[in-house]
């Protein structure tokens, strides 16, 4: 049996700015929800479409810039101005200027991974 030599992989940094994919900017895009800040409404691995260009207003699931990373949250207007809401209350609030800055996309629908008929949509 032969010995496997490992294979190098490149490390480069990320970098500064956040990269632009290859997808038109109105395109629907999907996401697979990492951790557990948005329990118990999102479970960690369901895939989320999120819509771009959507409208997003109080009360709407969003994927957002925030603190210098891309976060799912809900979009939240308190007497104090807008947040963005983890819904798992073990989590803090981000209060945001302008929902128009931070957002990047609202949720439209989520699904488990390998159950075409579970699925739940936001509009």
């Amino acid at each position: 049996m032969s010995e496997r030599k490992p294979i190098n992989i490149p490390v480069r940094p990320a970098p500064a700015e956040p990269e632009t994919s290859s997808c038109a900017s109105g395109e629907p895009y999907a996401l697979m929800v990492l951790g557990d800040s948005m329990l118990p409404e999102f479970a960690e691995g369901e895939i989320i479409v999120v819509e771009p260009e959507g409208l997003a207003k109080d009360g709407s699931y969003v994927v957002a810039w925030a603190n210098e990373e891309y976060i799912f949250r809900q979009l939240v207007h308190q007497v104090d101005g807008w947040m963005l809401k983890p819904l798992n209350p073990l989590y803090p609030n981000i209060p945001v200027e302008s929902p128009e800055a931070v957002v990047k996309g609202v949720v439209v629908m989520k699904k488990k991974p390998g159950r075409r008929k579970e699925g739940k949509t936001y509009i």
